[in-house]
């Protein structure tokens, strides 16, 4: 007997969401829709649109090391070896 108020229990329970969801799909088809707001701010168009082929104004620095970082200034010191 047990099992079968679990099963009840769970019918029940389980429909809430689906009921939940029926009602927030039928409010949002019935909603009209609001018309669209002017912008807080008004869009300036850039004052010199320049092509995408152009180069930069300033020259790039040049790149230096495998990854771009600067070369190392001292040289390179010898480690010790572990002797076994």
């Amino acid at each position: 007997m047990p099992q079968v108020w679990e099963f009840v229990f769970l019918m029940l329970i389980l429909k809430l969401p689906i009921a939940y969801l029926a009602w927030v799909v039928y409010w949002a088809i019935k909603a009209e829709p609001k018309p669209p707001e002017h912008a807080a701010l008004p869009a300036w168009p850039d004052p010199e649109p320049r092509a995408p082929w152009t180069r930069p104004t300033r020259p790039r620095p040049s790149r230096r090391g495998p990854h771009g970082s600067p070369a190392r200034g001292y040289p390179r010191t010898a480690r010790a070896r572990a002797a076994l």
